[in-house]
């Protein structure tokens, strides 16, 4: 394929990275999304068989069928029990968390809500009334709106005197904010924003409002609630965070759907309050406390740390805030979850520290203390076992071969097959995080934005691949993988490039190309508008036949750098200009102009000299023009312009 490099037709790139495989890797979804039509038909159904983290495991001694069908069996139980129709709004839905009797009159919370949104919308496919369930769920949620922001959702709910009201307050938790978004991302990925609810668009309502109302605006830690920027008194709340609210991967995937670079900055503060929390007072334990509190050195500390001027001198719940007790039970599994969907290594030592602590200490799950000092050495409760406490340990488990035989341990004690345990013998808190856990063990935990990408750990080019996952510039597989070292066609260039550079419009109607008909719907739009600002510049074919676009085909070193080139609108030399590269001469002439401008213009990728250490000036190195493009090389070539 050659591209005419001689055109006045330019346009600028304005983003650091390439995207190579989009919505083509989503056909259905793509459809729905371009038409702007919905469907009650599962376009990620489950079971899905997710690739994880290179070098993590799954339960090895039980077969996918069997994880799946465990899953479903759990899921059927807690749909029975939990899943309540509103009886005076049928049209909503809405998770019963009271079974254990301890709340009053009270119904469901927002935490229990943002748990059953984001299951039904993964258990769609295994379950017909899926989105039926879904769509009650998110009509309850907006039917209880906090009085501090309309797009979060009050925290707790109780059947009064005829009807389900807000109670204890109408203000949010940031925890049920983050799962409600996450679910409404996912939603729009099972079945389409086009539909009586647009759920892309309301995922992003609550994902500013997280943002705006729940994020410190200045150190950028998650905060309790909206409720926390007007507290006043001792403690007034604004330094408190809670390490179970740290979904790593959900913050990634906000930001990837946003583009709201403050997320960047949320991630990065909040891996380093895991990091520095774990190695100050856990370092060979892994426990995170249920609460901690930013002090005035700026470093953030177990709220046990402080004295506080309350009435009962605790923090906020009981006198254990400050250890691992029945919020930060959660922390393996919302850390564990990020690094087995993203690879991300950045919370590794408090995850493998953790997982020692509880093997060692404890031969079987059944053990397994439900809460602990920070120490490990005092147990908080009698109670030993307790799901909410065991669940979370099978994905923080997985990071690792040397935990096999301790996973599939925790693995049967979980499941009906080994040890029975259906939901009427437990409560709605271990029951729900008992099911979350499972999904995500059994491979059926992914990515709304495509954010996730398990393979490109240890990758020479993972920084740059991580990074335009992040912007939203690159998409993952829908199994979770990147595949850094495939090859891009040149269909998947146009879109990515496209999209880089923001083009708007039809484009133009008419293609000069014998084969446009090839050119795939998902295609065809970008495609028609880098033709139309001269981007592409038309595609020559061979001397007898009409130009042809091959929208299959790969795309060469050579084509990209013709296309960037135009695109950047750099300047090209005369036909029969030399590059510089040892394989100069197996460089088309039409190429040449394009990969020298672009090495003049200081990218590395088209610099023809090596510098050796200690050198200012190396040997030249080949080009490989003909050699096809890979997703790595391109997120790494366009991170550099």
């Amino acid at each position: 394929m050659e591209f005419r490099y001689g055109s006045k037709h330019h346009y600028g790139v304005t983003l650091l990275v390439l995207a190579a495989l989009l919505v083509s890797l989503f056909p259905a979804h793509a459809r729905a999304a371009a038409t702007g039509s919905s469907t009650d038909k599962a376009l990620r159904p489950f079971p899905q068989h997710m690739s994880y983290a290179a070098g993590s495991i799954k339960p090895s001694h039980v077969s996918q069928k069997q994880m799946d069908k465990e899953v479903k069996l759990l899921y059927d139980q807690y749909k029975k029990k939990y899943i309540k129709a509103n009886p005076y709004d049928k049209s909503q839905y809405y998770i019963w968390y009271n079974d254990g009797g301890w709340n009053g009159d009270a119904i469901t919370v927002s935490e229990a809500h943002g748990y059953g949104m984001m299951i039904t919308a993964l258990m769609a496919g295994h379950d017909k009334e899926a989105k039926k369930l879904y769509d009650g769920m998110y009509r309850f949620f907006r039917a209880h709106p906090s009085t501090l922001h309309p797009d979060l959702m009050a925290w707790q709910q109780a059947d009064r005197d005829g009807a389900i009201v807000d109670v204890n307050g109408t203000d949010s938790a940031i925890d049920g904010d983050m799962d409600i978004a996450y679910s409404l991302l996912l939603a729009d990925k099972q079945w389409g924003s086009g539909g009586s609810i647009n759920y892309r668009a309301e995922a992003l309502k609550v994902i500013n409002a997280i943002i705006e109302s729940e994020v410190h605006p200045e150190h950028f830690h998650l905060q309790l609630g909206d409720w926390v920027p007007g507290s006043e008194g001792d403690p007034d709340f604004k330094g408190a965070t809670r390490p179970s609210d740290f979904m790593l991967q959900h913050m990634k995937e906000f930001y990837k759907a946003t583009g709201d670079e403050r997320w960047l900055n949320v991630i990065e503060t909040t891996y380093g309050i895991v990091n520095d929390v774990f190695k100050t007072y856990s370092p060979a334990i892994g426990l995170l406390p249920d609460f901690l509190y930013r002090d005035k050195d700026g470093a953030y500390k177990p709220v046990s740390e402080f004295k506080w001027n309350t009435e009962s001198g605790y923090f906020l719940e009981s006198e254990f805030d400050g250890a691992y007790n029945y919020n930060s039970c959660r922390t393996p599994w919302r850390i564990g979850t990020d690094y087995l969907l993203t690879g991300d290594k950045s919370a590794q030592g408090q995850l493998t520290a953790l997982n020692g602590f509880v093997k060692g200490k404890h031969d079987e799950p059944g053990q397994i203390w439900s809460g602990y000092s920070l120490d490990g050495k005092t147990k908080l409760s009698e109670w030993d076992g307790g799901l909410d406490f065991t669940a979370p340990m099978m994905v923080s488990a997985m990071i690792d071969s040397s935990n096999q035989q301790w996973l599939n341990d925790l693995w049967d004690y979980h499941t009906d097959a080994a040890n029975p345990t259906a939901v009427e013998w437990s409560y709605y808190y271990g029951n729900s995080i008992r099911l979350l856990s499972m999904i995500v063990v059994s491979g059926n935990w992914w990515s709304p934005t495509g954010v996730a990408s398990a393979d490109i750990a240890g990758h020479e080019a993972e920084k740059a691949i991580v990074d335009s996952l992040l912007k939203g510039i690159f998409n993952g597989y829908p199994n979770g993988a990147f595949k850094p070292d495939a090859a891009i066609s040149r269909a998947e260039f146009a879109v990515a490039l496209d999209k880089a550079l923001k083009l708007e419009g039809a484009g133009t109607t008419q293609l000069p190309y014998s084969d446009a008909d090839a050119i795939k719907p998902w295609a065809l739009g970008a495609v028609s508008r880098l033709e139309q600002v001269g981007v592409l510049d038309s595609v020559y074919g061979d001397a007898s036949a009409p130009s042809s676009f091959r929208p299959a085909e790969s795309i060469s070193r050579g084509e990209a750098a013709v296309l960037l080139a135009n695109a950047k609108k750099l300047e090209l030399g005369e036909v029969g200009i030399t590059t510089g590269f040892a394989d100069d001469a197996s460089i088309p002439e039409w190429a040449k102009p394009s990969v020298r401008a672009l090495g003049d213009a200081g990218v590395p990728f088209f610099q023809p000299a090596e510098k050796s250490a200690g050198t200012e000036a190396g040997s030249a190195r080949s080009f490989g023009a003909t050699t096809a493009l890979t997703r790595a090389e391109a997120a790494v070539l366009l991170s550099s312009l």
